[in-house]
């Protein structure tokens, strides 16, 4: 607070843009986050029997894709005004719903799989056991992939974002 204190007191400071920075920023960071929650929601260790069923997995990732779309979406739109928009927001379109019939596809499976190996758990005596006690999660390929694009995504919206800020605090 003591820092954005002393930022409103510099004589000509550009507020609107910091102010528009900072909602860029966050939602440039949404889908992370989000990625993150529903990693932690798929954790066996952790939620045991209350893990998320595939159905919401499945609506989380569509969610998830929305929100990386929106934000290249916006990023593109930012960087270059004069492509046209028609064709920026239907080749991403159709490239999230190609990657998320995939992944739809590979959860249905995963699903299957584990509901005939895995012995039930009861929802009503299961506890979380101590953080100490936690292992790390397995890195499995799907998500060591996921989360290097996840990554790819974060470096290359904040590189557009600084460029574009830095063209707008210097006028050009």
């Amino acid at each position: 607070m003591l820092a954005a204190g002393a930022i409103v007191l510099i004589p000509n400071a550009p507020l609107g843009l910091m102010t528009l920075a900072v909602q860029v920023l966050a939602g440039i960071l949404l889908p992370s986050a989000t990625v993150f929650l529903l990693l932690l929601c798929n954790d066996k260790a952790v939620l045991g029997p209350w893990v998320n069923p595939t159905w919401l997995n499945i609506l989380a990732s569509l969610i998830v894709g929305v929100l990386v779309e929106l934000s290249l979406i916006l990023a593109a739109a930012t960087l270059f005004p004069n492509l046209d928009a028609v064709a920026l927001t239907l080749w991403p379109s159709a490239a999230l719903v190609v990657a998320l019939s995939v992944v739809g596809v590979l959860l249905l499976r995963r699903a299957r799989r584990a509901r005939l190996s895995e012995p039930a758990l009861d929802r009503m005596t299961w506890r979380m056991p101590p953080l100490e006690e936690l292992t790390e999660p397995a890195a499995t390929t799907g998500r060591t992939i996921g989360l290097l694009v996840l990554r790819g995504y974060l470096i290359f919206a904040a590189v557009l974002v600084v460029v574009k800020f830095v063209q707008l605090a210097t006028g050009h």
